[in-house]
């Protein structure tokens, strides 16, 4: 197959590098799963050759396309919408059980689904949620190395910078990602190490600190997120259950860590679009009371976020608290992302849905009985979106104590 690539091979080659020697730092005889848009063939062709070279056993990709699932909105029955290959995700599941790499291309038309049923959406999302949530239970409890990097994909482009023509558009793209991933730089994995360096020391003081409590304020928005119990801050590289150190995704500006299921209470407004299964949820505006979202809206796909909040208990309640300064190169670019990958790598951001046992210490030996009684929140689907800004104030609060300044106009107060 021949698939046209305009953009500067050697950058690419350098994020292919990247994805697998710091990305997932794959192993000896380990193998690795891909799943990516037929698009983005070029990159994993070099992630194919990276990946032998370091010694991967067997690269598997598995790909999708963007008319196949247009396709399937405008053709199939109604019916196809509640279901989902199980057998598909019970097959990654035995395989992330047997130690196999993780590496996901995003690069898709974030608003693929704009114009699409929103019922349709939601059950499709819903079923794939329940099916998948074995696999994905081995990324969260982070059992295996695993990975998130970006194809430019040319509709994601267009969307990105309308008023460029295509062949440019991907290529600004493409240089988007390159300087978010730290591909621009002579050795980027030399980068990645002092970033990750960085990302520890944050990480690190927020472990020791011990907050009950974060507190951000700003228009729109005051909230008081609780920690879990036994809680622990991340970022940048970590350490999987299999021992391998990896960097999840690529790019990444934040530390997080797991709040209490049942201690979060207040308003927030989102600052940023989320874009969810090929849906702009846009302006959302949220109450939480005891942890759980009691009111919620959105300007723009308020259906879709709806349904999502019903796709389980969970997913009313928070899985993950993470901070990033307004000053992350992401930030800096202002470009608009509508990913996920990059937007949240903006600005402070909540996740909906399933906690990151890794976020405990102790984390590895964890039941899931014990991350309950910590506060961590169990769901099938885990779905981040950004709350920061320059005019975002965070506290850290104990108890007892007067609120410890964290961020102040959206950056470090120390």
């Amino acid at each position: 197959m021949t698939v046209k690539c305009i953009i500067d091979e050697d950058k690419l080659d350098k994020l292919a590098s990247l994805a697998v020697n710091t990305g997932l730092s794959i192993k000896t005889n380990q193998d690795l799963l891909i799943t990516s848009p037929v698009e983005a063939l070029p990159l994993v062709r070099r992630i194919a050759l990276h990946a032998y070279k370091a010694g991967a056993n067997l690269v598997i990709p598995i790909f999708s396309d963007s008319e196949l699932t247009l396709t399937r909105y405008g053709y199939a029955p109604n019916s196809s919408f509640d279901k989902a290959p199980d057998w598909l995700y019970k097959g990654m599941a035995e395989a992330f059980n047997n130690n196999t790499a993780r590496l996901a291309i995003v690069g898709d038309d974030p608003m693929l689904l704009e114009s699409q049923d929103p019922d349709k959406i939601g059950r499709s999302n819903k079923a794939v949620s329940k099916a998948s949530k074995p696999a994905r239970e081995s990324i969260t409890s982070f059992n295996i190395n695993w990975n998130i990097i970006a194809w430019p994909g040319r509709s994601w482009a267009a969307r990105v910078f309308p008023s460029l023509p295509i062949d440019e558009a991907q290529n600004q793209l493409a240089e988007a990602i390159f300087l978010a991933s730290r591909v621009n730089t002579s050795n980027p994995g030399e980068a990645w190490a002092q970033h990750n360096a960085d990302l520890l020391k944050r990480s690190s003081w927020l472990t020791q600190q011990n907050f009950d409590y974060l507190h951000f304020t700003g228009p729109g928005t005051d909230l008081k997120v609780g920690l879990a119990n036994n809680h622990a801050w991340m970022g940048g590289a970590s350490k999987c259950q299999n021992g391998i150190i990896c960097n999840p995704n690529i790019p990444s500006e934040e530390v997080f860590t797991t709040p209490h299921r049942l201690k979060v209470d207040g308003t927030v407004s989102s600052t940023k679009p989320l874009s969810h299964q090929g849906t702009l949820i846009d302006e959302i505006k949220v109450t939480f009371k005891e942890g759980k979202i009691i009111e919620a809206k959105a300007a723009k796909g308020e259906e879709v976020l709806k349904k999502v909040l019903d796709a389980d208990e969970g997913a009313r309640r928070l899985g993950e608290v993470a901070l990033v300064p307004d000053s992350s190169p992401i930030s800096q670019s202002n470009i608009l992302f509508f990913n996920t990958l990059f937007d949240e790598n903006a600005a402070c951001h909540i996740a909906l849905g399933q906690c990151y046992s890794k976020c405990f210490k102790g984390g590895n030996d964890l039941s899931k009985k014990q991350i309950q009684q910590f506060g961590g929140n169990s769901s099938m689907i885990h779905i981040d979106w950004m709350i920061g800004s320059k005019a975002i104030n965070i506290d850290g609060l104990h108890s007892a104590d007067l609120p410890t300044p964290i961020f102040r106009n959206g950056e470090w107060a120390n």
